[in-house]
């Protein structure tokens, strides 16, 4: 049971479209790396789990595109925290694949 959902959409403040896709895939990578359960969708990736490990994802997440060379970096995070469980990324998209 996860307690905690996640959706963080990081934006690197460059304009150059080939290095945002790269510093994007790092915070990916960095996401899958965590075992965390994550979905990526066209603007945000959710990702699932105990509220103490997703704020330090999402700590994580400003940090790289700053050491990728990002001058700052903008996050959009949306947190939905429940005690006592939340509705898990396939039970609110299984429906619609």
């Amino acid at each position: 049971m996860y307690t905690t959902s996640i959706a963080i959409q990081v934006l690197p403040d460059i304009t150059d479209i080939d290095k945002i896709c790269t510093i994007v895939d790092s915070v990916i990578e960095y996401i899958a790396s965590t075992g965390c359960h994550y979905m990526v969708g066209p603007f945000e990736t959710t990702v699932e789990g105990d509220f103490e490990t997703l704020m330090s994802i999402i700590k994580r997440c400003q940090e790289i595109p700053i050491e990728l060379g990002a001058p700052s970096t903008k996050a959009y995070v949306k947190i939905f925290h429940n005690p006592h469980g939340v509705l898990t990324i396939g039970e609110k998209t299984d429906k619609y694949r």
